[in-house]
């Protein structure tokens, strides 16, 4: 299973700062000595035109530029440097190629990073500086339209389990009807002014294993129900834990593994290719974060397996899977 990296783009935050930066590094070092299965790769940039494709040309620029306002910054959260807006780059480009690996045959792939849910269009917000899910989308549907283009439409499910809910993701794609939004998150949680999603899932304070899966199970069944999707895209979020400082739900480890396994294998048994990122995780000790996702990276492991096993060239580099979902 292929994972795009891009931690050596590592941002010059103030002391005391609370975004976890080093927890990307340690993910990436307990990948390799853990689960030498997953293929680590550094991530390329999205280029300008990619970006484009979602955000607006004049908030790329004054990304790329250093042009961002005083307020601008104080919205993302970061301090403008040139390795914010690298690493901004590469983690939208790290999402792209995970997708580009999942339709190609792998089946599964992933970004280390990712799941910046809260960019819109024209800004930035609560650490997303571009929103990877909406470029991903966006791009895997142009490049589907110039090659398969007889199929129809890439139609698009993003599945948003960060505990926060995903306003960019669905603002963006409010308007559009190829692309499905579904966010199960805290109710009183970041974001304060929710955008509505095509199916929100409000949690409340406290929130444990059966609840959320109980209440997973439901969204899923109501996703099928309204939407055939040919790509899934999963925000893995680390926070829901009951260890997150800032989550305020209480998610045990066998419980966020239940709840990878339900969504890959919702995606599995559909034959549907899904790309999952990571998005935020607090964690009042940083190797507790960092365990979620690498349990996620378990998971994701053993359904990798079973695309092998439905396309065996692939394991030897001997040809391109094709799946039969008519979505695709």
């Amino acid at each position: 299973m292929h994972a795009y990296y891009a931690d050596h783009f590592v941002l010059p935050l103030p002391s005391g700062h609370r975004f976890p930066m080093g927890k990307y590094a340690r993910l990436r070092e307990r990948l390799r000595a853990e689960l030498p299965q997953v293929q680590l790769r550094e991530a390329l940039p999205a280029s300008h035109g990619e970006l484009a494709l979602v955000h607006t040309p004049d908030y790329i620029q004054a990304v790329a530029q250093g042009s961002l306002s005083a307020a601008a910054q104080r919205e993302i959260g970061f301090p403008w440097s040139p390795a914010m807006a690298e690493r901004a780059r590469r983690s939208v480009g790290a999402t792209l190629l995970a997708c580009r690996g999942a339709l190609a045959g792998e089946g599964v792939s992933a970004n280390l990073a990712g799941g910046t849910h809260h960019a819109y269009a024209g800004k930035g917000s609560g650490f997303c500086v571009f929103n990877d899910l909406a470029v991903a989308a966006r791009l895997m549907q142009a490049e589907h339209a110039r090659t398969r283009r007889a199929h129809g439409p890439l139609r698009v499910a993003i599945i948003d389990l960060d505990v926060h809910q995903g306003n960019g993701t669905a603002h963006i794609f409010a308007q559009d009807d190829t692309v499905f939004t579904l966010s199960l998150h805290g109710a009183k949680n970041f974001p304060f002014r929710k955008e509505p999603s095509d199916i929100d899932v409000e949690l409340p304070d406290g929130c444990g294993d059966a609840q959320y899966l109980e209440a997973l199970e439901r969204a899923l069944e109501a996703l099928e129900q309204r939407f055939e999707p040919g790509l899934v895209l999963y925000l893995a979020g680390a926070d829901p834990h009951e260890g997150d400082r800032l989550g305020r739900l209480k998610l045990s480890f066998d419980g966020l593994e239940a709840r990878d396994r339900r969504v890959m294998d919702w995606a599995w048994r559909r034959r549907i290719p899904l790309a999952f990122t990571m998005g935020g995780g607090y964690g009042h000790d940083l190797e507790t974060t960092v365990q979620v996702q690498v349990n996620t990276y378990g998971v994701a492991l053993q359904y990798r397996e079973r695309w092998r096993s439905l396309f065996p060239a692939l394991a030897t580099g001997a040809g391109t899977g094709h799946w039969h979902n008519a979505a695709a």
